[in-house]
C-alpha cells in the first residue's frame, strides 16, 4: 500500500521549491567560493578573502532574493489574470505561489551556501592550506546538495552528484584561472 502511495505523489510538485532551494545553495556555494578563489589566485591575504567571500554573501542573498522575488511576482500575475479569465469572478489567491516566501527562501539557501567557504577559509592563515580547505569543504557541499536534490526529486543520485560537482569545480577553476591570469599579467589592475 505505501507503495502505492509513493506512486501516487507527484514529484514535479516538489519541483518549483526543491530548484528554487537547491538552486540558491548551490549558487551560494559556488559563487562565493568561486569569488574567494579569485581573490586567492592574486592576493593571498586571508582578510582579503574573506571580505570578498561576505560581500559575495551579501550582495548574492540579495540578488536572488529581489530575483526569485520579481519571477514569481510575475508568475503570480499571471495566474491571477488566468483564473480571472476562466471563472470571471475571485480567484483564491492564498493557492497561489508567494513572492514574499519564495524570496526569502532563495535568500536564506544563499546564505547557507555561501557560508560554506567563508567558515572554511576563516580559521586558516596558511595560503595554501586555506585554498586547500576551501576545494575540500565545497566538494563535500557540492556533493551533498547534489544527492539532496536527487533524493528529494526521486532522480538518480550519481549522476545529480557528478554534474552538481563538476559544474562547481569548473566554476572555481575557471574563475581562479582567469583571476591569476589577469593579475599576472595586469600588475597595475591588482
Amino acid at each position: 500500500m505505501e507503495e502505492n502511495q509513493e506512486k501516487a505523489f507527484d514529484y514535479s510538485k516538489r519541483a518549483q521549491w526543491l530548484r528554487a532551494a537547491v538552486l540558491g545553495a548551490n549558487d551560494g556555494l559556488v559563487s562565493t567560493a568561486s569569488l574567494m578563489m579569485g581573490v586567492g589566485a592574486v592576493k593571498q591575504d586571508v582578510k582579503i578573502m574573506i571580505l570578498t567571500g561576505f560581500a559575495g554573501l551579501v550582495a548574492g542573498a540579495c540578488s536572488m532574493a529581489i530575483g526569485e522575488f520579481v519571477s514569481v511576482y510575475s508568475q503570480y500575475d499571471i495566474e491571477v489574470a488566468q483564473m480571472k479569465r476562466e471563472t470571471g469572478g475571485e480567484v483564491e489567491k492564498e493557492k497561489l505561489p508567494s513572492p514574499t516566501q519564495a524570496a526569502a527562501a532563495s535568500a536564506l539557501a544563499f546564505s547557507l551556501g555561501a557560508m560554506v567557504p567563508l567558515l572554511a577559509a576563516a580559521f586558516v592563515k596558511e595560503y595554501k592550506v586555506r585554498i586547500g580547505v576551501i576545494v575540500a569543504a565545497v566538494t563535500l557541499a557540492l556533493v551533498m546538495f547534489g544527492w539532496l536534490g536527487a533524493v528529494l526529486g526521486k532522480a538518480p543520485v550519481v549522476k545529480s552528484s557528478l554534474r552538481v560537482l563538476v559544474g562547481g569545480w569548473l566554476a572555481m577553476a575557471i574563475t581562479f584561472g582567469f583571476t591569476k591570469l589577469i593579475g599576472s599579467h595586469g600588475h597595475m589592475y591588482v
